[in-house]
């Protein structure tokens, strides 16, 4: 495979978990690498330079079961883009959820872009706990899973991959309070409002 375009479709791109994994992506993969933040604005020159790229890899968090609108505003532009071989589209979502199946409709959106614009879809890695796991000592599960679907990228072929932490719901979910209650905390924020709509105003 020639080279690929990252494009960092979190709202926080520049000090997100998207670009966090999209640097350790790239320690697994040969080709050269191009990075874009959509936060950046630049989505009309981005597409105008397509034709350098064999692959495109979109990195995002999972936003209500779907694609945060950052990158939705960047795939309305790339609808436009015409070309006779378009690059190949590939997809690595996080969410915060344990089961990494809760990203399963934001690919298939992808997907269905990628089929009704000409694009080919190619491989999607699929990460639950994607908000906390880089921060625990699992972080060696995300990297096989890394390592796996840099292999299918850059040969150019397809496939669905899935990594997450090897805990119950339960020990998730204990887990998970302690973080935010800790996080409140550290913030100012009880644990009682953060469980009414009193943490908004």
């Amino acid at each position: 495979m020639g080279k690929l375009l990252i494009v960092n479709g979190s709202p926080r791109a520049p000090r997100s978990n998207s670009k966090r994994y999209a640097a350790l992506l790239k320690e697994y993969l040969s080709s050269g690498t191009d990075e874009y933040n959509v936060t950046e604005k630049r989505h009309r020159e981005i597409c105008k330079r397509l034709g350098q790229y064999d692959g495109i890899l979109f990195v995002f968090p999972l936003y209500a079961d779907g694609l945060p609108v950052t990158l939705m505003y960047f795939l309305k532009e790339l609808e436009t883009y015409e070309a006779e071989k378009k690059p190949a589209v590939h997809v690595l979502i996080n969410c915060g959820f344990l089961e990494p199946e809760q990203n399963d409709t934001a690919v298939e959106m992808i997907r269905f872009f990628c089929r009704k614009n000409g694009f080919p879809f190619g491989a999607a890695l699929c990460i639950g706990s994607g908000e906390a796991i880089l921060d625990t000592p699992f972080v060696p599960v995300v990297k096989r899973g890394l390592k796996k679907f840099a292999k299918a990228v850059e040969r150019g072929g397809n496939g669905l991959f899935k990594a997450r932490m090897p805990l119950t719901k339960r020990m998730f979910v204990r887990a998970s309070s302690k973080f935010w209650e800790a996080y409140g905390a550290k913030n100012h924020v009880t644990k009682e409002e953060m469980q009414t709509m009193k943490i908004e105003g």
